[in-house]
């Protein structure tokens, strides 16, 4: 009784630290292939609609993204 007890709680933590990885790197993988946007791609976003955009429009993009994070 108190080895399956032990064996439990092993495998428990064994699938915590593995379900951890594998969390980590799809999390990583996901993150290379969209990456947050950045101010630049803001401005390359506003450019494309025809018009320049000041440095300040980009900031209020920016917090504005930031805000519905």
């Amino acid at each position: 009784m108190g080895q399956l007890i032990l064996y439990l709680i092993i495998g428990i933590l064994i699938g915590l630290v593995i379900g951890f990885l594998i969390a980590r790197f799809m999390m990583k993988k996901g993150l290379e292939k969209n990456p947050p946007i950045n101010e630049k791609m803001i401005e390359a976003m506003m450019s494309s609609m025809g018009r320049k955009p000041s440095q300040k429009q980009v900031r209020q993009v920016m917090q504005q993204m930031n805000r519905y994070k």
